[in-house]
């Protein structure tokens, strides 16, 4: 990874507004001196999320997101800092310098990158051991799978030698540490068997980002060994709940929608006959974070899960999830066959794409599944149904939506529209009524870490010196950065700042990028964006400044009281002096 300057990085971040980038991604509406659109980290109806041209900012009040363009990339795209780099390089015609990597700045390289480039060297040997003799029954799995070699090649598939300490071997020649390798989940160390492959003797799939990185395995067992299928452990590069297996392919589909299914080769499968927009999570249930992936890529998604019950519990647990993000679902049916792998060999590409035209809606799904439960041939099964259903439909919060719903099941199951109709009602009226529309709730009230008057206002003199540097000249005659007492504050405040003093400006956006942890970077994002509530006349601003500068004075007066040295004569002086300071503070009058 190369190492990139103050200067250079500075250059990439002005060369890149911050509204035209994430403009690509979100839909962004100016609203005075900020834009605001909704957030594609988390699932709103009214937009909370705001984009500063004059911070170079990015933040959201609801979920607290924040950043710079660096950071955006990095958390929507799952970049890391070089990849952003060479990104908003290429992105604004810069050329970024070519150098190789001295000892010092191999030191430096991030262990993200490290992972990443382990995984690659893992691929490339279990890719090439495939096609070596020592892969011929690996070889002979794919090819009675009925996979092409250039499907075999696309998704990289490769083999696991049986000999389970083959790529320890192989990747400590390449100059790999047990401590690296360890990290990307490749091999495991025990006291009484020493350092061993995590995979052997097992056809491989690799696992890949959105951007072709390779981040994590999937493993099946050549042979009768256990566990049949095998996935690596979570790392710093692979989150199972933030990646899709096959997304790298589907996110450039034509089509406007995608097919969500259990397994690999289920993915492998629909992409060698044409389907070319199908996903898989990675050996676990669908999560929220999966669904909000789903949501960057498209407002559909057809689940085409096996057909066994294990498959249908899973469509039915999946189908909430998506709708909580705003996704609209349907299910495709596989019967007679168990998945879409055995679909595609039996009855063929044309046959999938009418069962996709065919798709169920998914309400209507989980009602034919809740039907199983009663015997509908039997007076008070049927009634006990119905009333079951009648209490689903209350999930719908819109009138429209919930007739439409009442007409569609009415229709099916040969109930007339207002008796079906009357039923929910009267179930609404024994349950407390219909559930009200999701109103979007500000983001300033969801659940975020509480904090005390003493943060929001350190938060709010920060805020106040980024928005509008005019301040400093006032304040920097009563505070200063030893006054800010909170440990991210205080850092953010030097740095502050020392930057006015020295350039006479404040840079928020460069500020961000001088913190590498990514929560450090949303943090620092925060301090620069307290809420304000709105002050008419220039009198209400000067008052509310002046108290907040003596909360602020007052509280690093308490906090140095506490922690000082009895020895220490100047900090007790330093101390006296800044109380009889504080007195005359409070009998000033304000002046802006």
């Amino acid at each position: 990874m190369p190492f990139y300057s103050e200067d250079i990085i500075e250059e990439v971040r002005q060369r890149n507004d911050i509204v035209d980038v994430i403009g690509n991604y979100v839909k962004l509406k100016r609203k005075g001196s900020s834009y605001f659109g909704l957030c594609p980290f988390h699932n709103e109806k009214t937009g909370s999320f705001s984009v500063s041209p004059n911070k170079q900012m990015y933040y959201c009040f609801g979920c607290g997101a924040g950043g710079n363009v660096f950071t955006f990339l990095m958390q929507y795209e799952n970049y890391s800092f070089a990849e952003a780099m060479e990104f908003l390089a290429e992105r604004s015609g810069m050329t970024l310098p070519k150098q190789e990597m001295t000892a010092e700045q191999k030191a430096r390289a991030s262990e993200r990158e490290m992972l990443l480039e382990v995984n690659k060297e893992a691929a490339k040997y279990f890719y090439t051991l495939l096609r070596s003799p020592r892969g011929e029954r690996a070889m002979e799995y794919f090819t009675k799978r009925q996979l092409t070699q250039d499907t075999m090649r696309k998704f990289g598939l490769g083999y696991s030698d049986q000999y389970s300490n083959d790529l320890y071997t192989y990747l400590r020649k390449k100059g790999y540490s047990d401590e690296i390798l360890m990290g990307a989940g490749l091999i495991t160390i025990k006291e009484s068997r020493g350092a061993y492959d995590k995979f052997w003797n097992r056809a491989m799939f690799p696992i890949m980002d959105v951007h072709n990185k390779v981040i994590g395995f999937g493993g099946r067992v050549m042979g009768d060994g256990e566990p049949k299928y095998l996935n690596s452990p979570e790392t710093k590069v692979f989150d199972k709940s933030r990646n899709l297996y096959g997304l790298n392919f589907a996110r450039t589909s034509k089509r406007d929608f995608l097919l969500l299914c259990e397994g690999y080769m289920d993915v492998i499968s629909l992409h060698q006959a044409g389907f070319d927009n199908a996903v898989a999570s990675l050996g676990t249930s669908l999560t929220s974070g999966h669904a909000n992936l789903l949501k960057r890529y498209t407002k559909d998604v057809y689940l085409t899960y096996d057909s066994d019950g294990a498959g249908v519990k899973a469509a039915l647990r999946a189908i909430p999830i998506l709708k909580e993000v705003g996704i609209r679902t349907k299910v495709v049916n596989m019967q007679p066959y168990k998945d879409p792998d055995e679909f595609m060999k039996g009855l063929g590409p044309e046959a999938y794409e009418e069962r996709i035209k065919n798709a169920e809606n998914s309400f209507m799904f989980e009602i034919r599944i809740l039907e199983r439960d009663f015997d509908l041939d039997d007076p008070e099964g049927k009634t006990n149904f119905f009333s079951e259903v009648a209490t689903r439909l209350l999930e719908f919060r819109e009138e429209l939506e919930r007739n439409n719903y009442i007409e569609a099941v009415a229709k099916k199951y040969n109930i007339g529209f207002d008796d079906l109709k009357q039923l929910v009602v009267n179930r609404a009226i024994k349950l407390g009524g219909y559930k009200k529309p999701v109103q979007m709730k500000d983001g300033r009230n969801s659940k975020k870490k509480k904090e005390d008057g003493m943060q929001q206002s350190q938060k709010l003199m920060l805020t106040w010196l980024i928005e509008d540097t005019r301040l400093f000249s006032v304040v920097s005659s009563y505070i200063s950065p030893v006054d800010f007492t909170e440990g991210l504050y205080h850092q953010v405040a030097e740095i502050v700042f020392k930057q006015y003093e020295e350039e006479g400006a404040v840079n928020a956006a460069k500020i961000i990028s001088m913190f590498e942890n990514e929560d450090e970077q949303r943090e620092v994002a925060a301090l620069f964006n307290a809420h304000i509530h709105e002050v008419e006349s220039k009198s209400d601003k000067e008052k509310a400044l002046k108290e907040t500068i003596i909360r602020i004075k007052q509280n690093s007066i308490n906090y140095r009281s506490k922690v000082l040295e009895p020895t220490d004569l100047q900090g007790l002086m330093k101390v006296v002096s800044d109380k009889k300071e504080l007195e005359n503070i409070e009998k000033m009058q304000f002046s802006l």
